[in-house]
């Protein structure tokens, strides 16, 4: 079975629809490879069009994806949102892999997978 991947980065900084284009590329690279699923958390942003909620609720919505993953991919830039994803995934014992650690992140996956 494939791991999955949680994609963790920017948001609110500098734009939502940027951000969410970035990490939607970024993420469906990352599946395209065959080796991981991912959850592309800046997806809520269409469903806080249908249903609009704080940024907590989202915030909790994410913890929660995130708790059912094996890792944690984050892009670069500044986003407290998705620091705070990174230290519950390093407490939760949830591998996390900086954005150049893309090679490392599918060796791994390679190996998760045959475990």
């Amino acid at each position: 079975m494939k791991p999955m991947v949680y994609v963790a980065a920017p948001y609110t900084r500098p734009d939502p629809v940027e951000n969410t284009h970035r990490a939607i590329r970024e993420g469906m690279a990352l599946w395209e490879t065959g080796k991981v699923a991912i959850i592309i958390p800046h997806l809520s942003l269409a469903a806080h069009l249908v249903q609009p909620r704080g940024v907590d609720y989202w915030y909790e919505l994410d913890i929660d994806q995130l708790a059912h993953c094996q890792a944690l991919w984050r892009l670069d830039g500044e986003s407290s949102g998705a620091d705070k994803e990174v230290l519950y995934a390093r407490h939760a014992d949830i591998p996390v892999f900086a954005e150049c650690e893309r090679d490392a992140l599918l060796a791994w996956a390679e190996e998760y997978s045959v475990a």
